[in-house]
C-alpha cells in the first residue's frame, strides 16, 4: 500500500507542530500503562501529566491541550474522575480520546465505555476491533484486552456505521489499521507483530493519539491527527524491530525511534491509503 505525497506530507506536518507545540496531554490511565505512557509521550516531545484525584481533574484539564481516558484499571472513584475530566475538557473544548481497555470482556468495561460516551464529547475512540464493536453494541467477545476478530469487511461496514453514530473518529488498531469518520476511511499498514507482545503499548497509542488531535486544528481534522499518530506510531515500531532482539530489547529502541524520526523519513516509511465504502 502506498501513500500519497499528500497524504505523507500531512504526516510528516503534524509531526513538526507536535515537536514546536510540545502539548500537554492529561492521561487519566491506567497504573500499567502510566509510566510507559508517559515516557512515550516524552520521547515524542509532548508533556504528559497523570493526574486522576477527582479533587483535581478538572482544574488539571485547565491546563492540558488534550485529554486521554483509559479504562484499564477500573473502579467507581476512577469513573467519576473520567467524567469530571471529560465534562471539563468538553466545556475547555480540547480533544478527548478514548481507550476502551477490554470492552467486551466483561459488562461493567462496556457499560462504563458506553457511559463515558453518552456523557462526553469524545473526538476518538481508540482501540482494537473487538473493544470498539463492543462499545459500540456489536456482539464479539474480547479475550482479555486482545483482539478476537480482524479487521474483515463487515468489521469496516460497522466501524464506519459507528463512527457516523457516535459522532468521533474511530480508531481500530490491528495488523491493518483502520480509521474513519463515517465518512473517509483510511487503512495504515505500518507497524510490526512484536508491539502486541509488550504491555500498554495500545495505551501509549492511545497517548501519542491525543497529542497529535491537540494540533489538529491548526493543520487538518482529528481523523487526520489520528491518522499521523497511528503512522508515526507504527514507523517508530517497525524502526525499532529491525535493531531489536525481543520485547526486553524492543521498548527502549522504540522510545529511541520515537525521539528520533525525523518528519521527513516518517513522510517516506509511512504505508496508508483509502478505502472506499
Amino acid at each position: 500500500m502506498a501513500n500519497t505525497p499528500d497524504s505523507a506530507a500531512n504526516v510528516a506536518a503534524f509531526l513538526t507542530r507536535v515537536h514546536q507545540r510540545s502539548p500537554l496531554v492529561h492521561n487519566v490511565t491506567n497504573f500499567v500503562a502510566m509510566n510507559s505512557s508517559a515516557n512515550i509521550l516524552l520521547a515524542l516531545g509532548a508533556s504528559p501529566v497523570m493526574a486522576h484525584a477527582p479533587q483535581e481533574v478538572a482544574a488539571m484539564v485547565g491546563l492540558a491541550d488534550a485529554l486521554v481516558l483509559n479504562i484499564g484499571t477500573l473502579d467507581a472513584a476512577w469513573i467519576e474522575s473520567m467524567l469530571l475530566a471529560g465534562l471539563a475538557a468538553n466545556a475547555k473544548g480540547i480533544p478527548v480520546v478514548l481507550d476502551p481497555v477490554g470492552a467486551g470482556a466483561t459488562r461493567y468495561r462496556t457499560e462504563t465505555a458506553r457511559r463515558i460516551l453518552d456523557r462526553v464529547r469524545i473526538a476518538v475512540l481508540r482501540g482494537n476491533v473487538s473493544e470498539l464493536l463492543a462499545v459500540a453494541g456489536a456482539a464479539v467477545r474480547t479475550r482479555g484486552v486482545d483482539s478476537a476478530i480482524g479487521v474483515a469487511e463487515s468489521a469496516t461496514l460497522s466501524l464506519v456505521a459507528a463512527a457516523r453514530d457516535l459522532r468521533c473518529v474511530i480508531a481500530a488498531s490491528g495488523e491493518t489499521d483502520l480509521l474513519t469518520d463515517g465518512e473517509r476511511t483510511v487503512q495504515i499498514r505500518n507497524g510490526h507483530r512484536i508491539m502486541p507482545r509488550i504491555t500498554a503499548l495500545g495505551c501509549g497509542l492511545s497517548a501519542v493519539t491525543g497529542a497529535f488531535c491537540a494540533v489538529a486544528g491548526e493543520i487538518a481534522s482529528v481523523l487526520d491527527a489520528a491518522v499521523a499518530a497511528f503512522g508515526y506510531y507504527g514507523v517508530c515500531g517497525e524502526r525499532a524491530a529491525a535493531r531489536s532482539a525481543g520485547p526486553g530489547t524492543f521498548f527502549p529502541a522504540f522510545l529511541d525511534e520515537l525521539y528520533a524520526v525525523t518528519p521527513r523519513e516518517l513522510a517516506r516509511s509511512v504505508r496508508m491509503g483509502p478505502v472506499p465504502h
